[in-house]
């Protein structure tokens, strides 16, 4: 089935990651031109396409930079797919957290995206863009919240929520076909989960919600991607969240010896 993708060109930031690399690798089978982001993982990237570039995005003249030299040496982006993100692996409850911890996920997680999609969206004006498109890479945190994991809760919700159904109606005054959608991934296999999938118990009680019984691969995060970034596939599809968790519908808050009667 075409997609509509080929050459097309595609920026995804945080490519060297678990997710990202999967996603740069499902755009370039669809036959676009891939520009892989990355802020230290210099070797990954460069494995995954011939067009990298490097940029800490949370500095805004480093952004600037990104999508000024993105447009010099591959093109104008068609599709941002905004993938970078961090989770800080050490459970947190928010009465312990540091502000320094919260200002840099927030900084990291959304502060970036808003960098990100603010050239991306001057990127389209300028060039008269017709139908492009951007993916939001959330989370299920941001649906359901995550206890011991506040600032990247509040992070995805935020970009989930009011940035995502703000750039929806931004957009389509620049570009009359374009479009903004969102993944909302749960627990995927990547490194960013860290050592959760060593702990059988964790993993089961994650289990216990979704009917699917299984955790999900990077590569049913990229084909959602993949989908709602095509014009063909997903014209008609804006400020919608792809939910990819398997059907869960909620989770198990506290174990049974939690529980007092």
């Amino acid at each position: 089935m075409d997609s509509g993708l080929k050459n097309r060109t595609v920026l995804v930031t945080g490519a060297a990651g678990g997710i990202g690399s999967e996603v740069c690798r499902a755009f370039l089978a669809e036959g676009a031109r891939v520009i892989a982001h990355y802020r230290t993982q210099e070797k990954e990237a460069k494995r995954l396409s011939p067009h990298t570039l490097q940029a800490d995005l949370t500095n805004e003249k480093d952004v600037e930079r990104l999508f000024t030299d993105a447009e010099r040496t591959v093109g104008p982006i068609d599709t941002l797919v905004a993938n970078a993100g961090i989770w800080v692996e050490t459970p947190t409850p928010v009465h312990k957290m540091t502000l320094a911890q919260w200002n840099h996920t927030l900084s990291t997680n959304l502060t970036s995206m808003f960098l990100c999609f603010r050239k991306f969206l001057q990127g389209i004006e300028k060039h008269k863009l017709v139908d492009p498109s951007g993916v939001i890479v959330g989370s299920t945190a941001g649906i359901f919240g995550e206890a011991l994991h506040g600032d990247y809760a509040a992070s995805k919700s935020g970009a989930t929520g009011g940035l995502l159904l703000s750039l929806k109606n931004e957009i389509v005054r620049l570009a009359p076909r374009g479009r903004v959608n969102a993944v909302c991934p749960s627990w995927v296999r990547t490194p960013m989960a860290g050592t959760f999938e060593e702990n059988p118990d964790a993993v089961k009680r994650v289990l216990q919600t979704v009917p699917l019984r299984k955790i999900a691969m990077p590569a049913d995060v990229a084909n959602a991607i993949v989908f709602l970034s095509s014009p063909l596939l997903a014209g008609h599809l804006s400020g919608q969240s792809i939910v990819l968790a398997g059907g869960m519908e909620g989770r198990v808050l506290f174990e049974k010896e939690e529980i007092s009667l």
